[in-house]
Formats: C-alpha cells, structure tokens, sequence
C-alpha cells in the first residue's frame, strides 16, 4: 500500500481549488492536511513518531507565528491612533522642526535657524521660491559652530519686496582651510491644524506641512 507523505498531500490539495485563493496556508489548512496523512496511514506500517513530533511542533509554531502577526497589527494600529491623537495637541504651539522651509506672510520672513557642526570663515546662505527659483543670498564672515540666526528682510537680490509664500534655503559654509562645513536646517511654525496622509501625521504652520516626526521642540502659543 502506497502512503502519501504530507508534502504530496500539500501538493494534491494545492490543486483541489486551483480558482480559490490558495496563496497562504493557515493554520486551519495545516491541521487538515495532518489529519488527512493520519487518515491515509497503513494500520500495519503507521507513520514514523519522530516525523510526526515534528509535524505538530511545526503546527505549533504556525499558530504561534499567526498570533504574533495579529498581536503586531494589533499594536500597529494602536500606535497610529496614540499618534494621532498626540498630533492633534499640537494645534496652537509653536513648534521648530529639521527642514529647509519658511514662509512669508504680509512681506514679513521668519528667521532663519540652522546649526553649524563647526566654525566658519564664510557663510552663503542662498533663498529660493517654491519653484526653485533664486531669490537672495545673505553672506557672514567667521561664524562659530552651534545655533545661528539669520534674518532676512523678505526682499529680492533686485531690491523688490518677495510675494507672500512657501520659500525654502540652503547653506554653504567653509572653513579656514576652504573644507566645507555641514549644517542642520531648522523651520518653525505656529501650528494650526493637522493632516493625515498614508498613515503619517503632518502638522500644518500656515500653508506647510510638516512631518510630526520632523519636530525637535514644542512652545506654547505664537
């Protein structure tokens, strides 16, 4: 009597609903599949112990591994929602996040924050439209490493007042050698409300958005 061994069976059940959605074995499937082995044994030649042990740790550890993936959904989903909530108590503070963005708003600029990682013997820091044209570049001499500020009076490199919108900058600095020295970008926002895109929270200062994860400080009120 010829036995069928549980990958043929597998393989024969595979084939039973070929138009079904056969992708994914669970564990339900598996148990089947066992049971049907042990049906098709011969009384006289019963299956080998130490094969079957193995087939039922292997059982175990499916069912194990399922709970595992529903208890890790589980915990996904309720981490989304604990940081949806954290975002929406953002709304009305002023936050300062790493980006490259700042905004002018009725012909006033927001300052400009960065952080040098060394000293500087030239500073260029260049302002560009939200269609990345040049707008100004503001330069400084020796500069020490840490926190800078700059302000930027909202004109052109021509003189003229710049629109009311989204700008982003960039900085270059060197140092007295002529090595380039690396910078942080920061932005900063009075944040008035927030939005939810592919699972991600955006905090929105004006007409940016900015990604929550972005934020390094948290102050109260404009």
């Amino acid at each position: 009597m010829t036995i069928s061994g549980l990958s043929q069976v597998s393989s024969q059940g595979g084939q039973v609903g070929s138009g079904a959605k056969q992708d994914v074995m669970g564990k339900d499937d598996f148990l089947h599949l066992l049971v049907t082995q042990l049906k098709a044994q011969d009384p006289l030649n019963p299956m080998d112990s130490t094969a079957f042990t193995a087939q039922l740790a292997q059982f175990s550890s499916l069912e194990q591994l399922q709970n595992i993936n529903s208890a890790l959904g589980t915990l996904k989903a309720s981490q989304a929602e604990s940081t949806n909530s954290q975002a929406v108590q953002f709304i009305g503070k002023t936050i300062t996040a790493v980006g490259d963005s700042l905004e002018v708003r009725n012909g006033q600029s927001e300052d400009l924050h960065f952080s040098l990682d060394g000293p500087a013997a030239a500073l260029y820091v260049r302002i560009y439209d939200e269609r990345g044209n040049y707008i100004r570049q503001i330069e400084s001499g020796m500069t020490d490493a840490g926190p800078i500020s700059v302000a930027w009076d909202g004109r052109d490199y021509l003189g003229g007042k710049a629109p009311d919108g989204n700008y982003t900058y960039e900085v270059s600095a060197v140092d007295e050698l002529g090595n380039s020295v690396s910078s942080t970008l920061f932005t900063s926002g009075l944040v008035t409300g927030v939005q939810f895109k592919n699972g991600l929270a955006y905090l929105e200062c004006g007409s940016r958005q900015i990604p929550l994860g972005n934020v390094i400080r948290v102050e109260s009120g404009g």
